[in-house]
């Protein structure tokens, strides 16, 4: 048990306001919340997925690498994935190589890279995952190609930014087999062995390709009929006739039928999609080659001659897999979109990503009338992003709204808030939007349900055909008008004479089309921080006011209670006290660097997550307190839940979360094993949201409750 000191100790304020300095101490105890296993991820299912492993013998049984350290696996040939292991402590690890031994399959080597530094390294598990290890011989070493020779598995290739790496026993130690310090092996995005003969290797660079015929003593450049500066993103050696060569570059995909000697381009494949991040043969086809880009997948059924694209260009393809033993399954490793599924060659696909998030949600909220309805915003995910509902706590979740990106068109969801309506209102990289659903009747209802009711939508058993209600069709409604009023001088005549006077006159009317941080949509005044400064609504966000305050627009929270409005910016805090009509300036303790987060509690006393820690005041910034020893600093999210009475606090920089008593002090906290973006709570249930990893939930046996709050 922790015990806590908030002080009163600042010296001198910001802004020029004169404090009465106090001295007050009070000891508050810390303690762990009653669960204590890591909180589960829920979804929303999809985000960036990079490569597939299966199991010799077993191809059923599938690895699957992200973009954030997470390997997952599935024992259902795709149909569901569960995680199974976080490779690196950081969420930045690139899994773009797993290799399953096929001499020992309980084997599995996975090689990674990070986006922003030279790092990565190799892993391997000798028990099919459950535990790992750090290979010595590559560590530090950012790998983009990894191979096993198809006639001697203890023979490991691995290519890096450095060159090309063997190990000749199964990847216990390593040599450079490419010149140290060459200037041209180097690189090394992809690599392929000869199936019969080891010492012959393939290494493409991100510039052009070389090869090797006597295990690395030797290399030659391969770029015969290639252009030149090609980055080679992938090479394939068919497996029965290995002078016939596939490689794929920047500039398209190129056939050698000559062990690499020459090249000569494919056709079919056009120029917005020439960088082709990975090439699949069939194996129970040769003739049949898959073609991942980077807008689509591509195949050939003719060894090449011809190709067609099987997917919509929206997709972005970085893993492939064909089934061995029924060559109509195929699945592919998407940017975005996680994993899609085919059952016909690739002819259709759908998502198979049950038990898979990669997803970066920035935005979460709690319906306010049924706790068991979340809503979900994400950033970075086009057409595969927008904002997502779960009507069941999170077991499930459906993209909301109709047409592309959920009807938001691609762009970022940053802010989620509920009106007193119920009306659900998106904050986003480009303007305001309000979830509606036309002029149907029952909408409410089907929407978010009446109280009590977990299945809005669903027909009740005892409703008559004729009375069951019917789905709405939602869509996004820009609420983006910023009409506002402004005092002009102007001439005119008054008792005869020409006078100046002041007149306060409609300004010309704008879209708004810059990003909003944060709402506080709880009164009959609406409050927005969008990238123009701070916005009013007295019209359900038919209309806006506002702009920049104290010169600033760069607002990133706000809060309301009544009419009296608090907004925060990285160094300041400014106060309404009118619904936003006017603001002015509040002091903040002089040690404040950086200031994330703003709210109210119930009692009137207004919160501040910053840097340095968590602050409160109860006059409206006359006076703060300080949670001296609070243990979490860089407070990122600070948010009051009304029905459970506790301010909910969290950091980027941290696994815990921390739920604070605003009347007794006392707080607990969890750890939830992912790095946190938001905290919320749910009933009496909390949820977060990770950087990477999309929704978490609590791992809480009472569970989610339901109904009016």
């Amino acid at each position: 048990m922790s015990r806590l000191r908030i002080c009163l100790d600042f010296p001198y304020w910001r802004g020029g306001l004169a404090p009465v300095v106090l001295a007050l101490l009070f000891a508050i105890a810390g303690q762990r919340l009653p669960a204590q296993a890591f909180w589960s991820a829920v979804g929303p299912a999809g985000g960036d997925a990079r490569a597939f492993a299966a199991v010799p013998g077993q191809p059923s049984h599938l690895y699957l690498g992200t973009t954030n350290s997470w390997i997952f696996e599935s024992v259902d040939a795709g149909g569901s994935w569960h995680r199974l292991a976080k490779l690196d402590p950081s969420d930045g690890l690139i899994l773009d190589n797993i290799i399953v031994d096929s001499a020992h399959p309980a084997t599995v080597y996975v090689a990674a890279w990070k986006s922003d530094q030279p790092d990565g390294g190799l892993r391997v598990s000798h028990d099919g995952g459950r535990s790992w290890s750090v290979s010595e011989g590559l560590r530090g070493q950012s790998i983009r190609a990894f191979a096993q020779a198809p006639s001697d598995p203890s023979m490991l290739f691995a290519g890096t930014m450095e060159g090309v790496f063997r190990s000749t026993d199964g990847g216990a130690s390593w040599t450079p087999i490419s010149p140290p310090g060459s200037q041209e092996i180097h690189e090394v995005e992809s690599l392929a062995v000869d199936p019969v003969d080891p010492n012959i290797v393939y290494a493409g660079t991100w510039h052009l390709p070389w090869k090797t015929d006597d295990g690395g003593k030797n290399w030659h450049s391969i770029k015969n009929g290639l252009i030149d500066d090609s980055d080679v993103f992938s090479i394939i050696v068919d497996p029965v006739e290995p002078r016939t060569v596939f490689l794929s570059a920047c500039t398209g995909i190129y056939k050698s039928e000559d062990a690499g000697e020459l090249f000569h381009s494919i056709q079919g494949i056009p120029t917005t999609a020439r960088r082709t991040r990975v090439l699949v043969q069939d194996p129970a086809n040769r003739e049949v080659v898959y073609a991942g880009t980077t807008e689509g997948l591509y195949k050939t059924v003719d060894g090449g001659k011809t190709f067609r694209r099987m997917t919509g260009p929206e997709v972005i393809v970085n893993g492939v897999y064909v089934d061995p033993q029924d060559s109509n399954r195929v699945l592919l490793a998407t940017d975005r979109g996680g994993v899609l599924a085919s059952k016909d060659g690739g002819t259709s696909f759908d998502p198979s990503n049950e038990g898979f998030s990669g997803r970066k949600v920035e935005a979460l909220l709690v319906d306010r009338g049924n706790p068991a309805r979340l809503f979900a915003g994400v950033v970075n995910d086009k057409s595969y992003g927008g904002v997502f509902v779960s009507t069941n706590g999170g077991a499930g979740w459906e993209q909301v709204g109709e047409g592309p990106g959920g009807g938001l068109d691609g762009r970022d969801v940053f802010a989620l808030a509920q009106a007193q309506d119920g009306t659900v209102v998106a904050g986003t990289s480009h303007g305001i939007f309000a979830l509606a659903a036309g002029d149907q009747p029952d909408v409410r209802d089907q929407l978010f349900g009446t109280p009590g009711d977990d299945h809005p939508g669903e027909k009740d058993a005892a409703t008559p055909p004729q009375e069951a209600k019917t789905a709405p069709v939602l869509s996004w409604q820009p609420r983006n008008t910023i009409a506002n009023t402004i005092v002009k001088t102007v001439t005119d005549a008054h008792y005869g004479k020409r006078v100046n006077v002041e007149k306060r006159v409609k300004a010309t009317v704008y879209e708004l089309d810059s990003r909003v941080n944060a709402f506080d949509l709880s009164g009959d005044a609406w409050v927005a921080s969008t990238g123009i400064g701070l916005l009013t609504s007295r019209d359900q966000g038919a209309s806006w006011q506002g702009g920049p305050v104290m010169g600033s627009g760069e607002y990133l929270s706000v809060t309301a209670q009544g009419a009296t409005m608090a907004a925060a910016r990285a160094d300041g805090v400014v106060l309404s006290t009118d619904a936003g009509q006017s603001w002015m300036p509040i002091g903040i303790p002089a040690m404040l660097t950086r200031i994330h987060r703003v709210a109210f509690s119930a009692d009137g006393t207004l919160w501040l997550g910053a840097r340095e820690g968590v602050y409160f005041t109860r006059d409206l910034g006359k006076t703060w307190l300080w949670i001296h020893r609070f243990p979490l600093s860089d407070v990122d999210d600070l948010a009051y839940d009304a029905h459970l009475d506790k301010v909910l606090v969290s950091s980027r920089s941290s696994d815990q979360v921390y739920v604070i008593d605003p009347k007794s002090l006392d707080w607990k906290f969890a750890q939830t094993g992912y790095r946190i973006g938001l905290i919320r709570a749910a009933g009496v249930r909390l949820l977060a949201t990770s950087l990477y990893d999309g929704v978490l939930v609590e791992p809480q046996a009472a569970g989610v409750e339901t109904g009016q709050r």
